[in-house]
């Protein structure tokens, strides 16, 4: 598959099961095979609720409360030990795996990309997103050392008709990429995040993923990382904005389904996607 490029998938009409998902919450550390291990525990639990696709925090990989030579240092590619012990842990309990990683950029030794990956039930790699808006807020300046991935046709996904699209944490705050996702069909979005803790963060990270959800009446997941670098709060919000799950502050796992019908009935009664007068456009 060509880098960034999204497979084929199928028509949301054909969707007629829900499909359960579930949000992974865990404080990531520096030590890349300790991460997976934490991680395919929660994948476990998940799995076991009946979960088909598990969505884990940004930078499950490699976590620190600050961006340095730390994480260039432990960069890979998309085909490094990091990626393939996903794609083991995919395919041992048979579901869809998305997780962020510190990857490699081929372009630059000295920075990394920011990269959401998806792997199937058969450990293969599907498909990835490399995240756009960089950390640049709250005295913090992730491009120092990430490399903003590039404008590429919206990531998505379909497991069983549901068409699922990928953003990263603080995309959050720019309501056109999801719009975007949305308009080209996904049905649910996926948010993995490093939500650095701070005064009034939890409430702006759980009104915004409700306000995703609303104004695009698609279904957000939004997994974050907890403990002294994460503000945990992790969500599973319906087309209508009802909260269907959620955490606090403390590691975990959150379950629910998510339905074709009802995001179409949602949209039948707010048909806000169909009477928009405005399309996105890329700011150069």
């Amino acid at each position: 598959m060509a880098p960034n490029a999204s497979p084929t998938h199928q028509d949301p009409a054909e969707a007629d099961t829900p499909v359960a998902v579930a949000a992974v919450q865990f404080a990531p550390g520096t030590d890349p095979t300790a991460n997976l291990a934490a991680l395919r525990e929660h994948v476990e639990s998940a799995a076991g609720r009946g979960a088909r696709v598990i969505v884990a925090p940004e930078y499950s990989m490699f976590a620190v409360s600050r961006l340095d030579e730390r994480v260039v240092a432990v960069a890979e590619p998309l085909t490094g030990k990091f990626v393939t012990g996903l794609g083991a842990i995919a395919r041992e309990f048979g579901v869809h795996l998305v997780a962020g990683m510190v990857e490699q950029d081929e372009a630059d030794a000295s920075r990394i990309r920011n990269t959401l990956v998806v792997l199937d039930p058969s450990g293969e790699l599907v498909t990835w997103y490399r995240k756009v808006h960089l950390y640049d807020a709250f005295g913090h300046l992730e491009s120092e050392v990430v490399h903003a991935g590039p404008i590429t046709e919206p990531v998505l996904f379909t497991v069983d008709g549901i068409v699922f699209g990928l953003q990263t944490c603080f995309d959050l705050r720019f309501p056109e990429g999801f719009r975007r996702l949305a308009a080209a069909g996904a049905q649910v979005l996926l948010l993995p995040a490093q939500w650095i803790p701070g005064p009034g963060k939890v409430d702006q990270w759980t009104t915004l993923l409700r306000a995703r959800a609303i104004e695009n009446t698609v279904y957000v997941l939004g997994a974050d990382q907890c403990g002294t670098r994460g503000a945990g709060a992790s969500m599973i919000v319906d087309p209508a904005g009802t909260v269907l799950a959620e955490l606090g502050s403390e590691p975990g796992v959150i379950t629910a389904a998510v339905d074709a019908a009802r995001v179409a009935e949602v949209r039948t009664t707010n048909p806000s996607l169909s009477l928009r007068r405005f399309a996105i456009t890329e700011r150069g």
